[in-house]
């Protein structure tokens, strides 16, 4: 018999949930009740405390566990420890729920919990429109033929309202960047931290190295600013972001942006619903609608971000004489080494980028494709953009005053940048 892994009960259970017969499922899988399967069956159904990701299944110690500490190793803030039996203990108040401990628990004693079977129910009866923003680094990944436009249609029939790509606020942001870097950085000692990329680089720096915090662009992620922006054009919206990382769900949780995503699916698990439904992505017909420039879409790997916001800056304020110099950290080890030269004055750059996964989005846990495949991928994709800048690209120019922007500098001015901004300094 074939293991009964993690993402199998998830897939299991997503078929019959589709089917209206989660309950027979649920005994289907379990019919003798083991407690340690029930767990699982718990947490793949979305189950456990709203406002966690990774939780413990079972112990881990004796002869059958994990002797190398893996998920220790792995933890960026020391939040697993284990007691004098050996056993795995999570340190609820240091821990982010990033998930890099589950990537490296290959025992699934460690898992991070699933959110789409309790989004089902609101997909089916479609009493309020549920929308699907895809991160950037989703070109290819659901299958060689699997245009934006297939996905989309692919996605509306799982019950979806429609699908935005992400990449479209990428541009924003971008834009945001760009004024704050020609604001902040006026001499040639002075610096910024992007706060446009990853959930860990940022998480890092919050826990770890706060006192950097006045360095940090106080701008939420092209994800939050998207989810908003959604929810300001239609306040009944639902929406729901996929992307190839678990960090993700920890950060549509936190306190001051929790507003703006209601559910967090990867790559992966889009994949597990797409086979447990029936609904193949290529056979789909193709529906079109992509508005993002090249800016934006490169988001998806290493150095993408400084290249968009350097691109965006050089367009919007050409006679700016102090251009930027960026500095990227790829992989965890490299944001930990950068963070700490620039806490020991050893500045280099005035703009640093980190991304927390080995190539960027593109080598998240959760991807589909390996990370030079996605890269690759993402380029091209990039390059098909009509636009090379947001500031080129009318649509964004035109969404902008949808949501009530009549000039790219009011990004920075008054009440209405609060929409695209975070309140770091409230971590000092």
């Amino acid at each position: 018999m074939e293991k009964l892994t993690y993402d199998r009960i998830f897939g299991h259970l997503v078929k019959y949930a589709y089917a209206g017969r989660l309950t027979d499922g649920i005994r289907e899988l379990n019919p003798h009740g083991d407690e340690d399967l029930r767990k699982y069956i718990k947490y793949a159904s979305g189950g456990g405390d709203p406002a966690r990701v990774v939780f413990k299944v079972k112990d881990c110690c004796g002869e059958e566990g994990c002797k190398e500490n893996r998920c220790q190793v792995a933890c960026l803030f020391h939040a697993i420890v284990r007691d004098e039996e050996g056993k795995v203990i999570i340190k609820e108040d240091y821990c982010t729920d990033c998930g890099e401990c589950v990537q490296v628990c290959t025992y699934e004693h460690l898992v991070d919990k699933k959110e789409f079977i309790p989004l089902i129910k609101v997909l089916q009866e479609r009493k309020e429109p549920v929308y699907a923003i895809v991160a950037p680094a989703f070109i290819g990944q659901f299958g060689e033929k699997v245009t934006p436009g297939k996905l989309r249609t692919a996605l509306k029939r799982l019950g979806f309202y429609g699908m935005v790509e992400v990449a479209l606020f990428a541009d924003i942001l971008s834009l945001k960047e760009a004024l704050e870097f020609d604001e902040q950085v006026r001499k040639e000692n002075e610096f910024v931290l992007t706060s446009c990329c990853c959930p860990l680089w940022v998480a890092m720096i919050k826990k770890i190295y706060h006192k950097l915090i006045p360095y940090v662009s106080p701008s939420v992620s092209p994800m939050v600013a998207c989810g908003r922006a959604i929810k300001k054009i239609h306040a009944e919206a639902k929406v729901v972001f996929i992307g190839p990382c678990i960090a993700k769900k920890a950060e549509a949780k936190e306190f001051d942006i929790r507003d703006a995503v209601d559910y967090v699916l990867t790559f992966r698990e889009l994949t597990q619903i797409f086979e447990a439904v029936g609904i193949i992505p290529a056979e789909e017909k193709e529906e079109p609608s992509e508005h993002s420039s090249l800016a934006g879409r490169i988001y998806a790997h290493t150095g993408g971000v400084s290249k968009a916001v350097t691109d965006t800056l050089a367009r919007i304020r050409p006679e700016k004489i102090i251009k930027i110099k960026a500095v990227q950290a790829d992989g965890v080890r490299e944001c930990r080494r950068l963070l700490r030269e620039i806490m020991a004055g050893n500045v280099v750059a005035n703009f640093y980028e980190g991304m927390g996964c080995i190539g960027g989005c593109v080598g998240g846990p959760k991807a589909n494709l390996g990370t030079e495949q996605g890269k690759n991928l993402v380029h091209s994709y990039g390059q098909k953009a009509p636009s090379l800048t947001p500031a080129d690209n009318l649509y964004v120019l035109e969404l902008l005053k949808t949501l009530g922007f009549q000039e790219i500098a009011q990004l920075l001015q008054g009440e209405k940048s609060n929409f695209f901004k975070r309140n770091f300094k409230d971590v000092l």
